[in-house]
């Protein structure tokens, strides 16, 4: 067979260690003469002959005196008895004449002449020639779909027989026909990363927007990724064309795909392409439509239905389609419906599209029967865009329907002459395109206006998605710009989007940590209020106002404005709303109703098809839970919050997410892990203009210090995040950072700026009347307070503690007044509150703070026995499943190499470095008591 080229092959197995490693461990039992067999299942593109080659090359590595054979199944040989077994042997027999007494030669010769027998005649000579060869033999049979049957069936009888044998059979084809005794080795999409990690090494510099739009049309699909990218034409890489929603036509992967379809009954394609025509088809329109197509009587009971789920069987044995929840059909693989379609002449195309129109209902199915007329172009032009655009208008909030109000608006703008119409129909596009998380799609889709007479209100909206665009993904200062001349186009047309325009520009100098510039827009939007304003519209001033005073530190008077957007927000139903509600209830000590809003907003979200806005209610759920002290929930929504930007091109959502993460890695005491986020997150702020990311970075790594006892080092960099004029400070995180900060100034003498920051914090926590925040205010005052006093105070805190919710700032604060306890000589008291706090740090993982409470134990004159101790005393572990063995990093590790995962792409997904990576899978192979990457997929499987 052809090999690919070795970049190609290299390429195809990214992602596929376990895959490798138990081809290295069957070849390895070979040489000690136990062999095997495997079937390497998969769909067209998933690496199988890549694997096939990796194994030959393998085997020529471990021992030259390995006999490769190779075979492979094609489909003009499909019908051609014994071929497999030739094109197999005869390599064999002109290279090994002297095997007694010239087996191969002799059964080759039996398979020409058409005299192998029959029964087990063939397979048993099959069989004894393999073991025959005096050597380990490795037989890859590639495509054994398309082996003919004789073939097929003497290597697998050989196959059943090779235990205790030095020969190993790898066949790889579609899950298709191969008996279930075999063992099989299912080779499914490849991880996020991996297909990043492919898509780089092929065309190293794409945009973030255009490599995430590939990885996700690909599907985990490495062939599918190599045509995605070789088809890139110059105005898809620069941005001006949409990016590939399908494989090349005519590319190896579209014609494997075409070649499965061309088998299949003429009937059951045609049921086929109305359901390519239509994904949301349920089984009974689909029986009315091909009833119809056939001239029968549309109705249930007629002959039809029965001939119809005759056809469809046919592709459900062929593995094309599947019965889905609702009663639909779908294809099992994406690509194929898009195979299915782009297949089909542009004549049966429309026959489909006119046969589903003429059969969906023309009220709760509007959309859908307009789309499929437009298509079919069942009339003139602009009445059908302007039918689409009027179905569209009744389907708010339904993103996640077919079909997708982005397309719709596109297909509108196909269809409409007039020039401001088509130009309202593409920006409308654009916006829902970014909504669906397609920010290369609504880039492109705006490209289009630029040929276009644009009206004010019409660039207006337009500038108001680009600003959009760029508030997640591009500069910050851009971004600003952008939206203030949004609203200003806006103002006079579109007062609702004006005012949303300025929130986003708001928003953009929040991210810059710019609270001057965030003032001046805040005041812009102040004037334009009118008391008759919808509510709505209300809602957004009221949230400016609110955030406007909480800026100036006018808490008091922030109050009001804040919970009156928690008052409207029931009213009106959108994500963003809910985000703003969710800020609201942040800044006014609200955790628990923050963090339901921001879990309703993601719901919410999710049901509109707005998966783009996740990554961004996220960053305030994270927030919540911080406070309340889910650290490890904060880690699982960042890592989720993170994969989602990196998805949808969210990079400045992706930058927060770093920052947070960054912070837990700061409270377990990994350094390392919380360096190399950190640093990921400031280069991203500095590329951004995001200033609140790069605070969140800094204080992640102050946090660190202090947990170290670099107190001199916290403080400086917690300076940092003071300054409030967009070059890399941040108001919000200086405030939340403070006891941070107080605690290292006072560590290092600068009592004096303590004080201050301190002055900061106690209004906010005395208006919010939060215990969470009251006791870490009171914290701050037991640090600076003189000895007699710092006690009481440090009591006071630990009963406001006991009031909240969050255990860990409590061990903090136990940690500090054991502290001062044993320094005051109380050393019982002192070791009351230090054990308490070793306790909740080694609950969290947190180890550096855990080692200073011992250290804080032992210095008060207690001994301690070590971890390894404790475990040698007791025999076991603490912890018997292997979920709670593990720590929260090295469980999110093993997870993700038990699905395939490399280091390179661990470290990549979470922002670590490949020796960090093997260093927590080295420890998590010692606490489970397992020695290879295959065990820790069976255990974490099971």
């Amino acid at each position: 067979m052809l090999s690919a080229s070795p970049a190609t092959r290299a390429t195809a197995l990214h992602g596929r260690d376990t895959e490798l490693e138990t081809l290295h461990r069957l070849l390895g039992g070979a040489l000690c003469g136990a062999g095997g067999a495997l079937f390497l299942a998969g769909a067209p593109g998933t690496g199988k002959s890549a694997l096939l080659d990796f194994a030959d090359a393998l085997a020529a590595r471990l021992a030259p005196e390995f006999v490769v054979l190779r075979t492979r199944g094609v489909r003009e040989e499909e019908r051609l008895p014994y071929a497999g077994l030739h094109a197999m042997l005869r390599p064999v027999a002109d290279r090994l004449p002297s095997l007694p007494p010239a087996q191969a030669a002799v059964l080759l010769e039996a398979l020409e002449l058409g005299t192998a027998g029959s029964g087990l005649a063939l397979p048993a000579a099959v069989l004894n020639l393999l073991l025959a060869m005096g050597r380990p033999v490795l037989v890859c049979a590639d495509d054994v779909h398309r082996l003919d049957a004789p073939s097929r069936e003497a290597l697998f009888f050989a196959a059943r027989r090779l235990s205790g044998g030095p020969v190993v059979l790898l066949a790889a084809g579609e899950d298709d026909g191969v008996p279930g005794d075999i063992p099989r080795m299912p080779l499914g999409e490849l991880g996020e990363e991996a297909a990043r990690q492919v898509i780089d090494d092929l065309a190293p510099g794409l945009t973030d927007d255009l490599r995430a739009s590939l990885a996700q049309t690909a599907r985990g699909n490495p062939l599918a990724l190599r045509e995605l990218v070789g088809s890139l034409s110059p105005e898809q890489l620069s941005g001006v064309a949409p990016p590939p929603e399908t494989p090349p036509p005519g590319g190896r992967l579209w014609r494997a795909y075409a070649d499965r379809i061309s088998r299949l009954p003429c009937d059951t394609a045609d049921l086929l392409l109305l359901v390519a025509a239509d994904p949301d088809l349920d089984t009974a329109t689909l029986l009315r439509a091909a009833g119809r197509e056939a001239g029968e009587p549309a109705v249930p009971g007629a002959a039809g239905p029965g001939r119809v789920l005759t056809a469809l069987e046919a592709a459900e044995r062929a593995g094309v389609v599947a019965h889905l929840p609702g009663d639909r059909y779908g294809f099992r693989e994406p690509v194929m419906r898009s195979v299915v379609y782009g297949e089909a002449s542009l004549a049966r195309r429309r026959t489909a599209h006119l046969l589903l129109a003429s059969v969906l209902d023309q009220g709760h199915q509007r959309l859908r029967r307009a789309w499929h007329q437009a298509a079919a172009l069942d009339g003139p032009a602009e009445r059908l865009a302007d039918e689409l655009v009027e179905a569209l208008d009744g389907t708010a909030g339904r993103q996640g329907c077919f079909p997708e109000p982005f397309r719709a608006f596109e297909r509108a703008a196909e269809l409409t002459a007039r020039g401001d119409v088509r130009a309202a129909r593409l920006a409308a596009a654009a916006r829902h395109a970014w909504h669906a998380g397609l920010p290369q799609r609504a880039r492109s889709l705006l490209a289009r206006l630029n040929s276009l007479t644009v009206s004010e209100e019409v660039r207006g909206r337009a500038e108001l998605v680009r600003g959009s665009l760029d508030l997640r993904s591009g500069r910050t200062a851009n971004a600003c710009n952008e939206l203030l001349a949004a609203a200003e186009w806006l103002l006079d047309r579109d007062r609702e989007q004006a005012v949303r325009a300025l929130i986003r520009a708001s928003e953009a100098s929040y991210l810059a940590g710019d609270t001057h510039r965030f003032l001046a827009i805040t005041r812009r939007a102040a004037a334009l209020r009118h008391p008759d304003d919808p509510p709505a519209t209300q809602l957004m001033y009221e949230y400016l106002a609110g955030m406007a005073a909480t800026f100036r530190g006018r808490h008091q008077e922030a109050a009001a404005p804040l919970r009156r957007v928690l008052e409207l927000a029931p009213s009106v139903d959108s994500p963003s709303v809910l985000v703003w509600a969710c800020v609201s209830s942040l800044l006014l000590g609200d955790d628990a109703q923050a963090l339901k809003l921001s879990t309703m907003a993601i719901e919410t979200a999710r049901a509109q098809g707005a998966i783009s806005i996740v990554p961004q209610v996220l960053e305030f759920l994270i927030q919540a839970e911080l406070w309340m002290g889910r650290y490890t929930s904060v880690t699982a929504n960042a890592l989720e919050g993170l994969r989602l930007a990196q998805e949808t091109g969210r990079l400045n959502s992706a930058a927060q997410h770093l920052g947070w993460l960054a912070l837990t890695a700061a409270v377990e005491g990994d350094e390392e892990t919380c360096r190399i986020r950190a640093r990921s997150a400031i280069e991203l702020a500095d590329a951004h203009g995001l200033g609140v990311a790069g605070a969140l970075a800094n204080w992640a790594l102050a946090h660190l210090d202090v947990a170290a006892g670099r107190h001199a080092s916290a403080a400086g960099r917690l300076r940092a995040t003071a300054r409030a004029d967009g070059t890399g400070g941040h108001l919000v995180v200086r405030v939340i950072a403070t006891p941070h900060f107080v605690e290292a100034a006072v560590r290092t003498g600068d009592v004096e700026q303590a004080r201050a920051a301190l002055a900061v914090l106690d209004r906010w926590a005395d208006s919010t009347g939060n215990p969470d925040r009251l006791a870490l205010a009171v914290r701050c005052h037991a640090l600076l307070a003189d000895p007699g006093e710092a006690e009481e105070r440090f009591r006071e805190a630990l009963e406001l503690h006991h009031r909240g919710s969050c255990a860990f700032e409590t061990a903090r604060t136990q940690l500090l007044f054991g502290g001062v306890l044993r320094r005051n000589r109380h050393p019982g008291a002192a070791r009351e509150h230090l054990h308490g706090a070793l306790e909740t740090f080694e609950r969290h993982g947190a180890r550096l703070w855990a080692e200073q409470a011992r250290g804080e134990l032992r210095a008060s004159g207690e001994s301690l026995p070590s971890a390894r101790s404790r475990t040698r005393a007791t025999g076991v572990p603490e912890e018997s499943s292997a979920a709670r063995a593990l720590t929260a990093q090295q469980l999110q590790i093993a997870r993700l190499v038990a699905d395939g995962a490399t280091n390179r792409e661990v470290a990549a997904q979470l922002y670590l470095s490949p020796r960090t990576v093997e260093h927590h899978l080295r420890n998590v192979f010692t606490r489970l008591g397992i020695r290879s990457r295959v065990e820790l997929a069976r255990m974490l499987s099971g």
